[in-house]
């Protein structure tokens, strides 16, 4: 199976974030029907996106890691720099 050919479930975790005035698509998914772990991505205005490397056990774990660096960096850190891939 392509990438084009698969499909991905989205936890309940993901969607539209706004924080000072900044929105951002919050994406949190994982190939459907697999018990794999979860991906973070957030997608910021102009459409650049930040993929954590390292997957999460759960959609909880991705959430509270997109609220910790929201809280500690300020969602500016999402639309200040071209694509990225956290760590």
């Amino acid at each position: 199976m392509t990438d084009e050919e698969q499909t991905y479930e989205y936890s309940e975790f993901s969607g539209q974030f706004s924080d000072d005035g900044v929105v951002v698509e919050l994406r949190i998914y994982r190939p459907a029907g697999s018990n794999l772990d979860w991906v973070l991505e957030v997608i910021d205005e102009e459409g650049f996106s930040t993929t954590w490397e390292e997957p999460f056990p759960t959609d909880r774990e991705a959430f509270e890691e997109f609220i910790a660096t929201v809280r500690r960096d300020g969602i500016q850190a999402f639309t200040d720099e071209p694509p990225q891939t956290v760590h």
